[in-house]
């Protein structure tokens, strides 16, 4: 099964092209190295109507299966990632924003700052990284080996939970 997906970097400076966008470049790159379908990689600057309309494109119009952002997560004022996400999805997936911060504060304690989140526009999964190139590819180790089955589920493929059970 292959993971149709895009990457949208949340960035004023890298939209109005005065600062180049090293994290969008590296999520597609790890995308890619799973054998995903990177279909769209682009940028949005920071407001929230330009975010919601490029997540409502890509999950509605597009189809696509995955929807990567990265940027925007943090705490200064133009920070609107996390709103305009929970804006357009139906569901929220609270576990995935919840262990990249768990996994991201292993590493910085800086990590918990990251108002992330995610969650599914129809069959389509949205999921918040930070900004920084660190902060993206530590995040993408956690989400790696997550997102086929988390995917299959979203299409409604693969329902069934497969736990290993210990006989007693």
């Amino acid at each position: 099964m292959q993971i149709r997906a895009a990457v949208v970097t949340v960035s004023d400076k890298g939209y109005a092209g005065k600062r180049e966008d090293r994290s969008g470049p590296l999520v597609a790159d790890l995308l890619r190295g799973i054998g995903a379908e990177v279909v769209v990689q682009t940028i949005v600057p920071d407001e929230p109507d330009e975010i919601r309309r490029a997540l409502i494109h890509l999950a509605d119009d597009l189809e696509l299966d995955l929807v990567l952002t990265t940027g925007g997560t943090g705490f200064t004022p133009r920070d609107r990632t996390p709103e305009a996400t929970r804006a357009v999805v139906g569901r929220e997936a609270p576990g995935l924003a919840e262990v990249l911060r768990m996994e991201g504060y292993r590493r910085t304690p800086l990590a918990v700052l990251s108002r992330g989140t995610a969650g599914l526009r129809g069959r389509t999964l949205i999921i918040n990284l930070p900004g920084s190139p660190k902060a993206v590819r530590e995040g993408m180790e956690v989400l790696i080996p997550i997102l086929p089955h988390a995917v299959r589920m979203a299409r409604g493929v693969d329902t069934e939970h497969h736990h290993e059970e210990e006989h007693a």
